[in-house]
């Protein structure tokens, strides 16, 4: 069973199935466009499109459809931000997803999402590269070196210490750590985790077992995968591998 599943810079688009996870929040910004009327936020009926904020704890069920999340300081997750004017989450009146046919990985996800991204007055190529916002060219080159990954061998966190990642931008460990916080609106910590999941989820992608995605992404065995999946998207992998696929 193949995950449908797109890994981008800034973005992770997935199409599944049968998705009902727990409680739980993330680091990103959140887009849901159901296929159908069955699709639930926190308990409540939701139609056409919800953007939910980041770090905002939520339950989600849905029969089949969209899930888009998007790192905040991107360029893509900026024109989220302003979409929400400060609310934790918010609907918008548009039509569900109705094409016949789910996608499969070999498509490209864009005219699947047309639909959405035209009603929400996005820009379609934020699919392709949602580059981040972030000014500081420290930092644009420490989040250039981590995007090489994305579509090649994951780079091993041993590497990413926060004192070793200072020193090759000559910045003491307290500075680095202060402006990265602070130019991206995460601890650098919680961030290199959140790339570690991705390097894991495109791992589980090519159908690499736990174990080797574990490894891959710098997770001491497949429990402690097992245990940071479920705590950014309220599933377990096994439960995830089934969403993904159809």
């Amino acid at each position: 069973m193949k995950p449908t599943i797109w890994i981008n810079l800034g973005i992770i688009t997935i199409y599944g199935t049968s998705l009902d996870a727990a409680p739980h929040s993330h680091n990103s910004i959140q887009i849901i466009w159901g296929k159908g009327p069955n699709c639930k936020l926190n308990g409540i009926n939701t139609t056409g499109a919800t953007i939910i904020d980041s770090k905002f704890e939520h339950q989600l069920e849905m029969l089949e459809g969209w899930v888009l999340l998007i790192e905040p300081k991107s360029k893509l997750g900026i024109e989220l931000s302003a979409k929400l004017a400060g609310e934790s989450f918010k609907s918008f009146k548009l039509p569900n997803y109705t094409a016949n046919e789910a996608p499969n990985l070999t498509e490209s996800p864009i005219p699947y999402l047309a639909p959405l991204f035209d009603n929400l007055h996005l820009s379609k190529h934020f699919l392709l590269a949602n580059e981040s916002s972030v000014e500081d060219k420290r930092v644009q080159k420490l989040l250039t070196e981590l995007n090489h990954c994305l579509h090649g061998v994951c780079i091993k966190p041993t590497s990413w210490k926060a004192s070793e990642v200072a020193s090759k931008l000559a910045l003491s460990e307290s500075r680095f750590l202060h402006l990265f916080s602070e130019e991206m609106g995460i601890a650098w910590r919680p961030y290199l985790l959140w790339r570690r999941m991705m390097c894991a989820i495109q791992a589980l992608a090519n159908n690499r077992s736990a174990t080797d995605a574990a490894h891959l992404a710098g997770f001491s065995d497949s429990a402690h995968l097992s245990r940071t999946f479920k705590s950014n998207f309220g599933m377990s992998i096994r439960q995830a591998l089934k969403i993904f696929g159809k």
